[in-house]
């Protein structure tokens, strides 16, 4: 349990004081960290570990792994692995490897602390090392111009929704005194103390996860590298409020009004968020607003209780966009713009095999079957359905939404170039190093591997280990 959390943490942290003298073998030694980090959370998955240790009197620091934070914990460490593999294909030589694969696992190394806490003051230390060094990775080229502003930004929308936290363990202490603050302990606070509680963790969850009315940072934050673009979307820091929320679950339905709060803004954010995606120019800001939409289904399934339909969601989530963002970022590298009309036909002039997986990524997106997407958004809509006819029209119009900008997109990649553009064509028609391929390979197969899980009797034992039946999923008209 220890190794999981400090291999990347105490590596990453190394690799990135190191700094210049380590920067010839960051790469190798980023790969193989991930790589260990990777084999430890499938033997945590497994086993299921618990480790303890003191920290103050009465106030130990406790992780655990069980059914929720091992599909999380599996999540986190295969993608972080895969982008880290692409990295060292595709970053630039002389660009401050160390600092920046040392970052990188600091910032998954954080994720791990706060998908396996036990007690609140514990994911509160995963939670802000994640905001720091996301802070450390949107403004890691901090040289050019608005790098570092849009960090600031990034990070001070998010601390100040984080302040959420710390008035919820206040509120837990003063509601009972005598209490751990264990996380599955808050919803037994009294009143009016478990409101103040519940609010504290929502502010907290929907900061983080770039919901509405916070969901202008992530458009910032698109000031960052790609790769640190695929990670904080995918699997870190914007999940990691739909992780909070899954989590807390009984709190939420023990308030009375945690939960349609909840339910009603990932709904209103996968909408809103999705006609801001289908009005964007540009290809980074487009994927951006769309993880806004996508992981407001995943806020939805937390607050209908749909939790084995939330964790596909963001495990299916997190191929897709990682997969995305870093064939993006191979195309805005190769023919130096992000806007879309200058990406007409990036599919069809290279690098590679980077056309298909993009065409994968955005078609998970948009929830076209059979990929993984569409079985979790089908069992979302099936518990919102339970729930409220009204939740599930909104959830039917974001889902149409994604599929709206996710045809604008491959329409636009897809187009034959114009004349001046296919006279450049060699430009960007190069082969993706064998590293970045094999990454982009196995992001695409996860996009429709995934949507197993979603079938029965798979379904029936992912409800199993989440701690309870779905109860909603699998009703045949609805996956026609």
């Amino acid at each position: 349990m220890w190794a999981l959390v400090g291999l990347p943490l105490a590596g990453g942290a190394a690799l990135a004081l190191a700094g210049r003298f380590a920067d010839r073998v960051a790469a190798a030694v980023g790969v193989g960290v991930a790589g260990a980090v990777a084999g430890l959370a499938v033997l945590a998955a497994v086993v299921r570990p618990r480790a303890e240790a003191p920290l103050l009197a009465g106030l130990p620091v406790r992780l655990a792994v069980d059914g929720l934070s091992a599909f999380l914990v599996l999540t986190v460490a295969v993608v972080t692995l895969l982008v880290l593999l692409f990295c060292a294909g595709e970053f630039a030589e002389g660009a401050a490897r160390a600092r920046f694969f040392g970052l990188m696992l600091v910032f998954a190394g954080a994720m791990l602390v706060t998908v396996t806490a036990v007690s609140l003051p514990v994911l509160l230390m995963g939670w802000e090392v994640m905001g720091a060094a996301s802070w450390a990775l949107i403004g890691y080229r901090w040289r050019e111009p608005g790098r570092v502003g849009a960090a600031d930004t990034a990070f001070l929308t998010t601390r100040a929704a984080d302040l959420g936290l710390y008035l919820a363990a206040g509120a837990a202490l003063a509601g009972a005194p005598t209490a751990s603050l264990a996380l599955a302990d808050l919803p037994s606070a009294a009143e009016p103390w478990r409101s103040l509680v519940t609010a504290g963790v929502v502010l907290a969850a929907l900061g983080k996860s770039a919901q509405l009315p916070f969901s202008f940072w992530l458009s910032h934050a698109m000031r960052g590298p790609a790769p640190v673009s695929a990670l904080l979307h995918s699997a870190t820091m914007v999940a990691a409020g739909g992780y909070l929320l899954l989590r807390t679950g009984p709190l939420l339905d023990a308030s009375g009004w945690g939960a349609p709060l909840v339910a009603w803004t990932g709904a209103a954010t996968a909408v809103a968020l999705g006609l801001v995606a289908l009005a964007q120019a540009e290809l980074k800001q487009l994927l951006a607003a769309s993880t806004c939409a996508q992981v407001g289904l995943l806020v939805l399934a937390a607050g209908v209780g749909a939790r084995a339909g939330g964790v596909l969601q963001l495990m299916a989530h997190a191929a897709a966009k990682s997969l995305a963002f870093l064939v993006a970022g191979v195309w805005l590298a190769a023919l130096g713009t992000e806007r879309l009309r200058g990406l007409r036909g990036a599919a069809r002039r290279g690098p590679r095999g980077a056309g298909p997986a993009f065409t994968v990524a955005l078609a998970a997106l948009a929830g076209l079957p059979p990929l993984a997407l569409w079985a979790a958004k089908d069992m979302v809509l099936a518990a919102a359905l339970d729930d409220s006819p009204w939740l599930y029209a909104a959830g039917l119009a974001a889902t149409a939404l994604a599929a709206g900008y996710g045809a604008r997109v491959l329409w636009f990649v897809w187009r034959p170039p114009p004349d001046a553009a296919g006279a450049t064509a060699g430009a960007g028609a190069r082969r993706v190093p064998v590293p970045a391929g094999a990454a982009l390979l196995l992001l695409a197969v996860g996009c429709p591997a995934l949507a197993v899980a979603a079938l029965p009797p798979l379904r029936d034992g992912v409800a199993a280990v989440l701690g309870g039946p779905e109860g909603t999923a699998g009703r045949a008209w609805e996956w026609v």
